[in-house]
């Protein structure tokens, strides 16, 4: 609202303007921004519509995207939280017993993935690009471990009615 932005702006938020038709998304720019300030983690919540797929899959590619997976980064796309597991990293994913978790490799294969506190555990397998191997795993505890050695890998966690992760009351993401 125009309110809010004045309010930001008067508190000493940095405001950017850009023309509504660019070549890019407003997510594109708001990561290009928070990039060049090298940041040790990002944190990305979107109040996009979920029922437009064609931002979904934009916003899940460009998370996952090398130059954005150097970092840590985690988003929150309505209820849906997300967690970009780049090479060499290891992500550790709070939720609960029981609570869903898929693995998607994203820009080629995900290399060494090795997990811990999964139904289906992986010992440093690799997940080719456009495999379903990753879907509906499911969490053993409140934590599991995901570690890559190579490529982009995003772990989707779906929210609760709630719009909470789906994890014990009284945590938080």
């Amino acid at each position: 609202a125009p309110a809010a932005l004045e309010a930001a702006a008067a508190a000493g938020v940095r405001v950017e303007r850009h023309p509504a038709a660019k070549d890019a998304t407003d997510l594109e720019l708001a990561l290009d921004a928070a990039l060049a300030l090298r940041p040790a983690h990002l944190a990305v919540v979107s109040g996009g519509d979920p029922s437009r797929l064609d931002h979904v899959l934009a916003f899940a590619l460009l998370l996952a995207e090398h130059r954005v997976a150097t970092t840590s980064v985690e988003a929150w796309l309505g209820s849906t939280h997300l967690t970009v597991i780049g090479a060499g990293r290891t992500a550790q994913l709070a939720g609960r017993a029981g609570g869903l978790v898929t693995l998607l490799p994203l820009h080629g294969a995900a290399v060494g993935v090795t997990t811990s506190g999964l139904l289906y555990p992986l010992d440093d397998e690799d997940l080719p690009p456009g495999t379903t191997r990753g879907v509906s795993n499911e969490m053993l505890a409140e934590v599991a471990t995901v570690a890559l050695r190579g490529g982009v890998l995003v772990a989707v966690q779906p929210g609760g009615p709630d719009g909470t992760i789906d994890q014990p009351a009284g945590d938080s993401p």
